[in-house]
């Protein structure tokens, strides 16, 4: 989160991505930082045990969300 709000404060769209488990901690890093409304792409916890396949859909979810917050 940090990286991402840094380099969106230094005027790069960016998107930072979570998983589920830490969406909140997430929440109260924007806030934090000064990016109380920031929008973030979440993904399922745990990843460490996904399946490649499982992995591959959860990053191409990841990537339209991403889409969606810089393009709206």
């Amino acid at each position: 989160m940090h990286d991402a709000i840094a380099a969106e404060k230094a005027g790069v769209p960016s998107v930072g991505v979570m998983t589920s488990k830490f969406e909140s901690a997430a929440d109260l890093m924007a806030r934090a930082l000064g990016a109380e409304d920031y929008r973030f792409a979440v993904i399922d916890h745990p990843i460490s045990s996904a399946s490649e396949t499982a992995l591959a859909a959860q990053a191409n979810a990841a990537i339209l969300r991403g889409i969606e917050i810089i393009t709206t």
